[in-house]
């Protein structure tokens, strides 16, 4: 049976829709599983028991905005019944196409044809409420990072994907690199499950292993660790994001101006700053890279 989802509808005035889209994603919590933007209005989605809290949570952020000069109103924040999940899924195919996100990594969706060429690390994804089809700058960013590790002639042999959303960093990862396998945490049982089946759709389900685990419960040191979560959630995760990294930890989910301060915190921590990256795609968004020593 389908979860019943709810959408959280944020109006804005047309000047501010991309900034307020931006602060949503980075803010609210209740809105990590992805926004769309519909003219001026920005929606997310919610379990229906989740409604009261994600209103109200939004409304306080809301308000904050409005009081530093953003054109919104917390009155008109409102929720509404959202269509049936596999109505949601197939209004994605009018615009989810097949998207070229590196050099080598494409995502292809189940009902669009391709024929993979020479050198491609083709991921087959289908949108589904876990956030992450790589065309996000967050996500498209961590991918760019692979792809440079990748180029760079690293080759990590196990890999910690912490908040895995869909999965596509983690099946990304050990289709790149096919030695290597993946640990894949996230707090909501749904990610978790959109992991795994596809992980499963693409053939890697035995070396992917994702779990409700948090990564404070892990004692693995892994050579590489990938993190696309909001700055707030990052920083409370620094000392596990740290102690769980060997070797190269990478960013994401970062607004450009909180990209440098919280590599700063990595940083001061004891990791060695590699380099911060704004997105060609979309400048608001940027991913830091650190390492160990």
């Amino acid at each position: 049976m389908s979860t019943p989802w709810v959408e959280i509808i944020v109006p804005v005035g047309a000047a501010d829709v991309d900034d307020v889209a931006a602060l949503i994603a980075s803010e609210v919590p209740a809105a990590a599983a992805g926004t769309e933007q519909r003219g001026d209005e920005i929606v997310f989605w919610v379990a229906a028991d989740q409604v009261a809290s994600a209103l109200a949570e939004t409304r306080d952020a809301v308000a904050r905005w409005a009081a530093g000069g953003a054109a919104v109103d917390p009155a008109r924040v409102r929720s509404a019944e959202a269509m049936p999940e596999e109505q949601w899924r197939d209004a994605w195919k009018k615009y989810f196409k097949v998207s070229r996100l590196t050099r080598q990594f494409v995502v292809v969706p189940s009902w669009e044809p391709y024929e993979p060429k020479d050198g491609e690390v083709v991921i087959d994804l289908d949108p589904g409420m876990a956030f992450g089809t790589g065309t996000h700058a967050s996500t498209r960013l961590v991918l760019e990072e692979l792809q440079a590790l990748a180029d760079a002639g690293v080759t990590p042999a196990r890999i910690l994907d912490v908040g895995c959303g869909s999965g596509i960093l983690a099946i990304a990862a050990v289709k790149r690199w096919p030695g290597a396998t993946c640990v894949a945490v996230d707090n909501d049982p749904i990610a978790v499950q959109a992991t795994a089946e596809n992980a499963l759709a693409n053939k890697v389900a035995d070396r992917i292993d994702a779990s409700v685990t948090p990564a404070s419960e892990l004692v693995e040191t892994f050579p590489l660790v990938l993190a696309n979560i909001q700055a707030h959630v990052l920083r409370e995760l620094k000392d596990t994001l740290i102690a769980r990294c060997g070797g190269t930890l990478v960013l994401s989910g970062l607004l450009t101006p909180q990209a440098a301060p919280l590599a700063d915190e990595f940083v001061a921590a004891g990791m060695r700053l590699v380099g911060i990256r704004a997105s060609a795609d979309d400048g608001q968004w940027s991913s830091a890279v650190l390492a160990r020593g």
